[in-house]
């Protein structure tokens, strides 16, 4: 009787574990404080630790054996801005979807950040190295749990220098079906232990997902800052705006401004650790709820 009782016990605790392993906490924070170190001098478009930033990007993909998206990893574009050309790359990795495989969700975060300036580095470690390590996260959970859509991992470049990445991602995906846009810029340090989700107001599927959605943290997910709250709009503040201005669905997660914000003061040691975890399960618990919903 008691091995029995042993046997059930053991039996009904697979699926917390399960729940509790979709990611590695660990590792999140080893690749948030890597990406966001020196050696990658501030990760600005163009410049060597950009370039050293793709590298990196794509070295965990290979390890979490993530495909590439199109048969490469690495998508050029180049642009204008400022009065400059510049050339930059998309990182965009994917999971194929079992039951939805031509229709998209995009699960998006910016690498670039803004470089040296006056012999200070810019590491960006909320901005956006935070979106970043997380995208990994994602692998980790994906590589184990296959989504019913495909599910492109997108590391976009030159956000800093007007969304050009995610804008050149929307032009060339012009002509297929991406579903929802899950945009996280700037997720790893809240004080206050909040994070918005903006984008519920522009389309009701999300909102009904979102409102019935049972947060299993202790961390604050709010519906705000989308230009109904007297707060800030941050509909178009980051690389789901020109996913906005096509008519696709997204949901953008980020925490509020904060001293470090666009400063050199954006470093690993300032973040709040539990925070991002929680975080981190968030977003990855609304992907769920949102893949199985068939939208």
């Amino acid at each position: 009787m008691k091995k029995s009782i042993l046997v059930l016990l053991v039996f009904l605790s697979i699926p917390i574990c399960n729940f509790a392993q979709s990611f590695d906490e660990a590792k999140l924070l080893d690749r948030l404080k890597t990406l966001s170190s020196d050696a990658f001098e501030g990760r600005r478009t163009g410049e060597k630790g950009n370039a050293m930033a793709q590298e990196y990007i794509i070295k965990e993909f290979k390890k979490l054996n993530v495909d590439a998206f199109g048969s490469k990893y690495k998508h050029a574009f180049s642009f204008k801005a400022g009065g400059k050309e510049y050339n930059g790359v998309n990182v965009l990795a994917q999971f194929k979807g079992t039951e939805y495989p031509n229709k998209y969700v995009v699960v998006s975060a910016h690498y670039d950040h803004l470089g040296v300036k006056d012999g200070k580095v810019y590491n960006g470690a909320d901005d956006d190295a935070s979106g970043i390590a997380a995208l990994f996260s994602f692998a980790e959970y994906l590589s184990k749990n296959p989504p019913k859509h495909t599910v492109v991992l997108a590391a976009f470049d030159a956000e800093e220098l007007g969304l050009q990445g995610a804008k050149y991602f929307v032009e060339k995906m012009k002509n297929t079906t991406i579903v929802t846009n899950l945009n996280m810029d700037m997720i790893s340090r809240s004080p206050k232990n909040e994070i918005y989700v903006v984008g519920t107001r522009y389309n009701k599927n999300l909102k009904a997902i979102v409102e019935k959605f049972k947060n299993p943290t202790s961390t604050k997910l709010l519906v705000g800052h989308d230009g109904t709250d007297g707060k800030q709009d941050w509909t178009y503040s980051s690389d789901h705006g020109p996913f906005h201005r096509a008519k696709i669905p997204f949901l953008y997660f980020g925490d509020e401004d904060h001293p470090g914000y666009h400063n050199p003061t954006d470093d690993f040691e300032n973040i709040t650790p539990e925070f991002y975890k929680n975080s981190v399960k968030i977003i990855l618990s609304l992907f769920k709820e949102i893949d199985k919903s068939g939208l």
